[in-house]
C-alpha cells in the first residue's frame, strides 16, 4: 500500500493528491471504515472540496485495513436510538447526510472509482454503486445484508437498484447473501478486479486512462451521462444532441480533431 496510509493517523479520510489524481482513504481500519457520522461528514467535506479543484481530473476512494466499508456504525446508531435527543430525528438526519455524499460523488465533475479490497457491505456497498467506476480485488465480497439483523438496506438499494439489474439487486437485498467479485463484475457492479498486489496498479491504470483524456470534455461527459438516464428517449437525444453541438465547440476540441486527422496522439492545454 502507498505511504501516505501511514501519515496522519488521526484523519477519518486521508487525501492524497498526485499530479491530476486525488485519492481519498477511509482510514478507520480497527472498524472496517464504518460510515460513522464523524468519518461521513469529513468525506463530506473531502468531496465539496474537490468539485472547485481545477487540478484534479480523477479521484480513487479506498479504505485502510482489511477491508473497504462495512457500511454504517451500528453501535453508533444503537447508542442514538436509546439517546433521548436522538430517536427517528436523528437516523432520518443521518440518511439524509448518507444519501447527500453519495449523491455528491456523481455530481463532483471528476470520475470517481472505487477501489475495492475486503468486503463492502450496507452503505459500503452502496458507496460501490454510487461510485462511478469501480476496481476490486479477486477475494472482495459484496452485500446489502441488513435484513439479515432486521433493518432493510433501503438507502443502498438506491444506487445498487440503478448499477445492476433489478431481479440480482432485491435478491441481494432480501437473502443478504454475499456476492463475491467475479459475479460482481458479471452483473455491473465492478468494472475489473485484480489480485489484491495489483489492486492499486490496475486502479492507478484506470484512473491514469481517464486522466489522459480532456478534463473539459470528461466534464462535459460525466453530467451528461447521468441526466440523460433520467430521461426518456426522445428527450435523451435532444438533451445529448445539445451537449455535444456545444462541447464541438471547445477550442480544445477542436485541436483534438487535427491531432486526429494528422494521426498524432492529442495534447491537451489543462
Amino acid at each position: 500500500m502507498n505511504d501516505f496510509r501511514k501519515e496522519n493517523k488521526m484523519s477519518l479520510v486521508q487525501r492524497n493528491d498526485d499530479g491530476a489524481i486525488c485519492r481519498l482513504l477511509l482510514n478507520q481500519p480497527s472498524r472496517l471504515n464504518v460510515l460513522s457520522d464523524d468519518l461521513l461528514n469529513t468525506l463530506q467535506v473531502e468531496l465539496d472540496g474537490l468539485r472547485k479543484s481545477k487540478n484534479v481530473r480523477c479521484v480513487i476512494i479506498s479504505g485502510a485495513g482489511n477491508g473497504f466499508c462495512a457500511g454504517h456504525d451500528l453501535k453508533e446508531m444503537t447508542k442514538q436510538r436509546e439517546n433521548s435527543d436522538g430517536g427517528v430525528a436523528y437516523f432520518q438526519d443521518l440518511f439524509v447526510r448518507c444519501s447527500k455524499m453519495m449523491t455528491t460523488i456523481q455530481s463532483l465533475p471528476q470520475p470517481v472509482i472505487a477501489q475495492v479490497h475486503g468486503i463492502a457491505t450496507a452503505a459500503g456497498c452502496q458507496l460501490v454503486a454510487s461510485c462511478d467506476l469501480a476496481v476490486a480485488d479477486k477475494s472482495a465480497r459484496f452485500g446489502v445484508n441488513g435484513v439479515n439483523i432486521g433493518l432493510f438496506c433501503s438507502t443502498p438499494m438506491v444506487a445498487l437498484t440503478r448499477a445492476i439489474g433489478r431481479k440480482r439487486a432485491f435478491e441481494m437485498l432480501v437473502t443478504g447473501q454475499f456476492i463475491e467479485a467475479t459475479e460482481a463484475k458479471e452483473i455491473g457492479l465492478v468494472n475489473k478486479i485484480s489480485e489484491i498486489d495489483q489492486l492499486e496498479k490496475t486502479t492507478d491504470e484506470l484512473a491514469v486512462q481517464i486522466t489522459n483524456k480532456l478534463g473539459e470534455a470528461v466534464k462535459i461527459g460525466k453530467e451528461a451521462f447521468y441526466k440523460q438516464a433520467e430521461m426518456n428517449l426522445k428527450d435523451a437525444y435532444d438533451y445529448t444532441g445539445t451537449v455535444m453541438a456545444e462541447n464541438m465547440m471547445l477550442e480544445q476540441t477542436k485541436k483534438g480533431i487535427s491531432f486526429f486527422l494528422d494521426k498524432k496522439a492529442p495534447e491537451w492545454d489543462q
